[in-house]
């Protein structure tokens, strides 16, 4: 067997063994060596050029509205990254910088309410995320350690659970909702997209902190970054759909932690909204990766750049 097919193989092999331990949506099972070598394997392709190109640690963007597949998808990338082309990858989630709960809290009381949940910018400790990137792009490699999140309790884990990067990684993959989002006009801003900013933002303090923060912490961030995938939802009331598929899989794995209802999942994603319709409209253009999703959650087209 040549390398090149016995490369194939084994992408093939550890692909579809990941894929049996997952709870698979969408298009029949057999339909994912489709997927394989239509989506994933020339992505893949492209960041390894990127990389030789660059020929030091590259900063993979990967984007998408809640539920939209990012943590899978990045999973696979790695698989095949590793056994394709030797890469040392690592991957973490933007969601696992959020501000712990006191944070949030103490955020809530000081500057609006509506900090209190996590989840849009203002809400993640950028400082600690600067600090991240920091060592990862250094010229002498340092070990350090990455913060984990817990959804189920709403709070990050305590330090001895953190993840400890201890080589320095060729290829990093950092996924999360809000990657690469930039900020709105003031003309944008001011009418509010849903009722969360209708009956709790009147003044706008919420909107407009969320803003200035992207406009500055995140995007001194973002610009970090050196290829940007985006998953483009059909549109935005699938976010609430497949978030509500997601919180249905965080149950099974909760053992006891509380979970959201299905109107606590309604209002939760109102905080996403705005930003989530921005992104669709922006990133299908400035991606240099867009991939689209269709109403049963697969792949169904992308545009390489």
């Amino acid at each position: 067997m040549k390398d090149k097919d016995r490369s194939y193989s084994n992408i093939k092999k550890k692909y579809l063994n990941f894929l049996r331990k997952q709870v698979v949506v969408g298009e029949p099972f057999h339909d994912k060596i489709g997927q394989l070598k239509k989506f994933y394997i020339p992505i893949s392709n492209s960041i390894h050029s990127k990389f030789f190109r660059n020929k030091k640690t590259t900063i993979i963007g990967l984007s998408g509205g809640q539920g939209s597949g990012k943590t899978t998808i990045t999973k696979i990338l790695k698989i095949i990254l590793e056994t394709k082309f030797n890469l040392k990858v690592l991957s973490f989630s933007i969601d696992d910088f959020y501000k712990t709960r006191s944070q949030r809290k103490k955020m809530s009381k000081n500057v609006h309410k509506l900090f209190l949940t996590r989840g849009v910018p203002g809400t993640h400790d950028t400082a600690l995320l600067k600090k991240c990137f920091h060592y990862l792009l250094r010229k002498k490699f340092k070990i350090f350690e990455i913060p984990t999140f817990d959804k189920s309790t709403d709070d990050r884990h305590p330090k001895k659970s953190w993840l400890k990067v201890k080589k320095r990684p060729d290829i990093v993959i950092f996924e999360g909702w809000c990657v690469g989002a930039s900020k709105q006009s003031y003309s944008k801003l001011k009418n509010p997209i849903n009722l969360l900013e209708k009956n709790y933002d009147k003044k706008l303090t919420w909107r407009k902190k969320v803003n200035n923060e992207l406009n500055n912490n995140y995007n001194k961030i973002f610009k970090k970054i050196d290829k940007l995938i985006f998953l483009q939802v059909p549109n935005f009331s699938y976010v609430y759909k497949w978030r509500l598929l997601q919180e249905t899989k965080l149950l099974s794995k909760s053992k006891g932690n509380k979970t959201m209802t299905k109107s606590q999942i309604k209002k939760f994603v109102m905080y996403y909204e705005r930003i989530t319709k921005q992104m669709i409209s922006d990133l299908k253009i400035k991606s240099d990766i867009l991939i689209k999703l269709d109403k049963k959650h697969r792949l169904s087209s992308i545009k390489l750049s």
